[in-house]
Parts: structure tokens; C-alpha cells; sequence
């Protein structure tokens, strides 16, 4: 009967591979409602029905999941959080960096938000290259710190040197 299954198979669907894939789920299905077969002469047929009808379940399942895919390339580009909860955090993280001490603050600018390179901006506030490295570790990591706090509704407090 297998031969005649997978004849009847790759008749349905002209792959190989999904002819394997539908034997088996026709052999499986047809095992787990075995008790539904009232007449044994009747197997072939009857298999080959649970076979249709699986080939066409596997369709249905195929086109409903294209069809999520797709829909979901249209949900990603128009969702945007809310723009309160972004100003929100912008005002906490911008009283986090004025509450750094003065030398952090300028450190983190002047690489950071400036865009000058660790040499210059060293060279710009007339410090050693590794007195502003040491400042521009210990802000960055004040900032760190804030960021791995869960975000409050009231403005920075206790976020003083």
C-alpha cells in the first residue's frame, strides 16, 4: 500500500519531498483515527481520502502563514511608543547628565556629543590623555547606572556627585 501512496503522492504535489512529508502525515492520521475505517475493502480509498484532505490542509496552513507574514511587514513600520514615555526619558537622562560633575560632563561632550577624538578633546581641556579617559569612563558609567534603573515619573533625584 505504500507504493500505491506514494504514487498517488507525488501525483498530487510533483515534489519529492513534499511527497514524503504527505505519506507520512496520511499514515500518521490514518493510524490515529484507525477506528473510523467500518470497512477494511475500503483502506485504499479511504486512504487516499485522508490524503486529499491532508495535502489540502497543508495548503490552507501554507497560505494562512504567507498571509501572516506578510501582514506583519506592515505592522512593524507604524508602530511608534508612545512620544510622552520618550520625552519623558529624554528629560530624566538630560538631568542625569547635568547632575555629572562638571570635568564628566565636559569629558562626555566633547567625544561623545561633539565628536572629537579622546586626543583632542584631552588636548582642548588641557589635561593628560588618561585624566580624560578616567573622566569619560566615570560618566559613562554614572550614565550606565542611571539607564539600569527602572525609569521614574518624577525628574532625577539623589543623582548629585
Amino acid at each position: 500500500m505504500m507504493d500505491d501512496l506514494r504514487r498517488f503522492a507525488m501525483m498530487l504535489t510533483r515534489d519529492p519531498v513534499l511527497r514524503d512529508d504527505l505519506v507520512q502525515e496520511t499514515v500518521l492520521r490514518a493510524l490515529e483515527k484507525r477506528d473510523l475505517l467500518h470497512d477494511p475493502e475500503g483502506l485504499r480509498s479511504w486512504l487516499f481520502q485522508i490524503m486529499r484532505r491532508r495535502l489540502i490542509d497543508m495548503h490552507r496552513s501554507n497560505r494562512a502563514r504567507e498571509d501572516r507574514e506578510d501582514a506583519s511587514q506592515w505592522i512593524g513600520p507604524d508602530y511608534h511608543p508612545a512620544q510622552q514615555d520618550l520625552q519623558v526619558r529624554l528629560n530624566q537622562i538630560r538631568a542625569a547628565f547635568s547632575h555629572l560633575p562638571l570635568d564628566q560632563r565636559r569629558a562626555l561632550q566633547l567625544v561623545a556629543i561633539d565628536g572629537l577624538s579622546c586626543r583632542d578633546a584631552a588636548d582642548h581641556e588641557g589635561v593628560a590623555l588618561g585624566t580624560l579617559l578616567s573622566r569619560l569612563a566615570r560618566a559613562r558609567q554614572r550614565l550606565r547606572d542611571f539607564e539600569d534603573t527602572p525609569p521614574r515619573t518624577e525628574t532625577v533625584k539623589g543623582f548629585h556627585s
